[in-house]
């Protein structure tokens, strides 16, 4: 009987993902964890956790070896004694308080908090009189301000600047868990609310600024009638535009600014080590984070010189990705190539017949598809499977593009010279080949990032390479490329689900179609 291999996705810490695979089912619990301490150089005592496939993926410890699947997610939970730190005796303690920032995305369903206990008795009782009579509660200044100021603080939590649909889902929220407090004569029974909140979220953001809230802060000091010569108070707004959950956080408790920037330097110093600590990096760059947002967000500095500050975004993908769940609190590789395995097949249906039809877009997509047909039967030949998948992801970032009447000729570029010229393209994945023709534009041996004339990191398939420069993108504050504003538009509100309510017209097109084929 051929031995078994084991193929482990390992949490070494929150924003650290690590990949494992063991030949055959090791002789104990105790074995395994001697196995990942050595591979991940792991040097403090934990116990494992593992998602039970027969319970839903729910978390379930693991005490007996024989209970592993052979394919599972592994958290590692440090054990309290040496929690406080993973570093070595040569190295600086990382800090107890790591950076304060949110943990979650704006919910789905909105949840209302719990008020004083004076508004909750009031708004019990009034909705028991409201269930008899219908009437609404009439409330004092000081009761309403209670509900305002802990719904904002609520709003807060999830982000610094909700727009009017979140705003709109507030409101109603509100009305649905408390009825007596719908107005009588609104066609919503909730749009005085609605402008309340509104309203009150602007003087909580001037609390929050005076109180050093950084998100908020770095948008004060503009053009008033004290300061006549600042920047008007509607230019350069510095605000997430992507969903992101955690856009400028403030330092750790007890940190400042010198002594994140020598956490920083022991980054550099540990990057530029053979035997890389990269569990310690990764807490480091957890550590520093605030620091980092604050150089992106408010200086604004080129690409080139953020990467040689902070060396480790361009070392390791999984550093790259923690840096994007840090900010958009999402785990963005099982989750992107979940959604592209779900839409990929009914998106190629979508673009196969749009190929068959007549016009200009027909043609450039009858021709894409010609020559990937191509390469297939080719690739099929040879039975080379990991190069179709990979094929079937650059053909879809091809069609997708070209449906969208978009040109990617100036993202999409091979590795045609000994020396490519590069130095042009702010945003772009480089398709290296040892034979750069035609032939091999689906299947390049290697897909490497691009940003402002820069490579920062290279892939060994198309879809790695796109991971890392949704992430990059993110982690540097980059605007999409303006030829492709539609494809990435796409691939952000609706292959990753980043919605924002506000899709563009061809995208939203797209989505449409999509969502039909899906019924």
């Amino acid at each position: 009987m051929a031995a078994q291999t084991f193929l482990l996705h390992v949490h070494t810490s929150t924003d650290i993902v690590r990949k494992m695979t063991v030949s055959s089912r090791p002789e104990s619990v105790d074995e395994l964890k001697t196995m990942m301490k050595e591979k991940f150089k792991l040097d403090f005592d934990f116990s494992l956790s593992y998602e039970d496939p027969d319970f839903d993926g729910q978390l379930c410890s693991l005490l007996d070896i024989e209970e592993l699947p052979q394919k599972t997610v592994l958290k590692v939970i440090s054990s309290e004694s040496d929690a406080s730190s993973v570093a070595s005796d040569d190295t600086i303690i990382l800090p107890h308080a790591m950076t304060p920032g949110r943990a979650d995305r704006w919910p789905d369903v909105f949840p209302v908090p719990a008020f004083s206990c004076e508004v909750e008795f009031l708004l019990n009782d009034g909705n028991a009189t409201y269930d008899r009579t219908g009437k609404s509660l009439k409330l004092s200044k000081g009761q309403k301000h209670n509900i305002l100021e802990t719904l904002a603080a609520k709003m807060n939590s999830f982000t610094a600047y909700p727009d009017d649909m979140q705003v709109s889902m507030v409101a109603e929220a509100l009305v649905t868990k408390h009825p007596c407090l719908k107005e009588p004569g609104s066609q919503t029974w909730w749009y005085g609310w609605k402008n309340s909140l509104k309203f009150k979220m602007g003087y909580f953001h001037t609390k929050l600024c005076r109180a050093g809230f950084h998100e908020v802060a770095v948008n004060s000091g503009k053009r008033s009638r004290n300061n006549p010569d600042k920047q008007s108070p509607r230019t350069n707004i510095k605000r997430p535009k992507r969903t992101e959950v955690n856009f400028l956080p403030n330092f750790p408790r007890g940190e400042d600014a010198a002594s994140l920037e020598r956490l920083r330097l022991q980054i550099v110093d540990e990057v530029k080590m053979t035997d890389k600590n990269l569990p310690l990096i990764g807490k480091l760059m957890q550590t520093t984070f605030a620091l980092r947002r604050k150089e992106v967000i408010s200086d604004e500095p080129p690409v080139g010189e953020i990467l040689e500050r902070w060396p480790a975004l361009k070392m390791e993908p999984f550093l790259i990705c923690a840096e994007f769940h840090r900010i958009s609190k999402i785990n963005l590789k099982s989750y992107f190539y979940a959604e592209l395995d779900r839409h990929v097949p009914r998106l190629q249906s979508l673009f196969r017949k749009k190929a068959a039809c007549t016009g200009k877009v027909a043609e450039v997509l009858s021709q894409i598809f010609k020559i990937y047909y191509l390469q297939v039967s080719w690739l099929s030949f040879l039975v080379l499977d990991n190069d179709l998948t990979s094929m079937s992801d650059v053909l879809l970032s091809s069609v997708l593009s070209a449906y969208l009447h978009e040109d990617d000729s100036g993202f999409l570029k091979q590795w045609d010279s000994d020396e490519p010229n590069i130095d042009g393209i702010p945003v772009g994945l480089l398709l290296i080949s040892a034979n750069s023709t035609d032939a091999t534009f689906f299947c390049p041996e290697r897909v490497a990032v691009v940003l402002e004339g820069n490579i920062v990191i290279d892939s060994p398939t198309f879809a790695d390479a796109s991971v890392m420069l949704f992430a990059l993108i993110y982690a540097l504050h980059l605007s999409y490329p303006k030829a492709l504003a539609n494809t990435f538009d796409f691939t952000q509100k609706v292959l990753m689900g980043l919605e924002d309510g506000k899709l563009k017209p061809r995208v939203l097109i797209v989505n449409q179609i999509r969502y039909f084929a899906m019924m």
